[in-house]
């Protein structure tokens, strides 16, 4: 499992990045009062517009990205719960940067709910430094940032 690629998402893929997407994300809901944003994203547009890298055979895991002018924006990243604790998402992690690297992009920004403590445990671990917290609408946000060498 632990050398399972990460590949470009294809139209096939897209009910799996949607059930992926939604099991990992569907826990939040009752924390955080609203639908945690990936989970109303058009899963298809991002597909077709080549931002959605998946894991797995069937899907595990996937991360959903974005090339901007001075940084790569992860804007989702999501593991099915059944593949807790193997890896996957420290494989998407590293990806992404190496992703960035590729692109050669200086940074990696990505930002998580407030209420989604988990992921303020594990994104500085990755050495991700807390930039700011901004409340969007209806999501209280801390946004996160990680320089690369």
């Amino acid at each position: 499992m632990t050398n399972e690629q990460i590949r470009p998402a294809t139209a096939a893929d897209v009910p799996a990045v949607r059930a992926v997407t939604d099991a990992a994300y569907h826990p939040y809901i009752a924390r955080i009062g609203v639908v945690p944003q990936p989970m109303e994203a058009d899963h298809a547009a991002d597909v077709a517009a080549g931002r959605v890298f998946v894991t797995g055979e069937p899907v595990t895991g996937l991360v959903v990205v974005e090339a901007r002018a001075d940084h790569l924006f992860l804007d989702s990243i999501a593991v099915h719960p059944d593949a807790h604790g193997q890896g996957v998402g420290r494989r998407l992690l590293r990806f992404v940067e190496a992703h960035a690297r590729a692109l050669a992009l200086p940074e990696v920004r990505l930002y998580t709910n407030a209420m989604m403590w988990e992921n303020q445990e594990i994104y500085p671990k990755y050495g991700y430094e807390v930039v700011e917290r901004r409340v969007d609408g209806l999501y209280d946000r801390i946004h996160y940032r990680k320089r690369l060498r």
